[in-house]
């Protein structure tokens, strides 16, 4: 019915991002985006998670100055990817969203999370600065304060404090949080051929630059961290 579902296939893993999973999802989000008959895209995770955010092992590499192939643009260009589609995008978080399981969902358009989901970002505790844009993202979407309590004390954030604090769109019942999601984009996808898109490009660019200077900022930041490091 005109939606497109995603799944982070990392099950033993927990869904963390690799350079290649960041590739495909990249690739993925493009490829429905230039679809016509896709009015919407559902992303969710397999197994017991929604996704771990980075895989830390990957990223220690990094640190040490192991670049691994195509690392230059595999983070940049998933965030280039979800700031560029026009195709409305609908999480199904079906589980714990750490780091940028968390923050990737500041990208979506509704987020439907499971009774038993929980967030977190514990990138204070890591040392490391936050990304995604979530230093502009989620004060801007939770107020100042709830944002402060994530991104500073790293707390666990409930499906239900996510809707009620505008992370979130709805809270199902764990074994129905894909099946209402994809309901959800349905009926988006059901809507006359580009309205939906036009309208999510309308209501992107108001934020845009904003999201662009943050992410600069966040860039910044990380360099600098990296620089320490080694």
């Amino acid at each position: 019915n005109g939606v497109r579902l995603l799944t982070l296939n990392r099950p033993e893993q927990r869904n963390a991002f690799t350079v290649d999973l960041y590739q495909a999802l990249t690739g993925a989000l493009h490829e429905a985006d230039g679809d016509g008959s896709i009015g919407a895209v559902v992303l969710t995770g397999a197994g017991p998670a929604f996704c771990s955010g980075t895989d830390l092992g990957e990223l220690a590499a990094l640190v040490a100055g192991e670049v691994p192939e195509g690392a230059a643009g595999g983070f940049p260009g998933l965030l280039d990817a979800l700031m560029e589609i026009h195709v409305p995008l609908v999480a199904a978080v079906n589980g714990p969203g750490v780091g940028l399981g968390f923050t990737i969902l500041s990208f979506c358009d509704l987020v439907y999370m499971a009774e038993t989901a929980r967030l977190r970002a514990p990138f204070a505790e890591m040392g490391v600065p936050p990304e995604a844009a979530s230093s502009y993202l989620l004060p801007m979407r939770m107020g100042w304060q709830r944002a402060a309590r994530c991104l500073l004390g790293g707390e666990w954030l409930a499906a239900d404090e996510a809707v009620a604090a505008g992370i979130a769109t709805e809270v199902c019942p764990t074994g129905e949080v894909l099946s209402r999601a994809v309901a959800g984009a349905e009926r988006i996808a059901a809507g006359p051929a580009g309205a939906a898109r036009t309208i999510k490009t309308l209501m992107q660019a108001a934020q845009h630059d904003a999201v662009t200077a943050a992410r600069g900022r966040e860039d910044a930041a990380y360099i600098d961290l990296f620089k320490t490091a080694r």
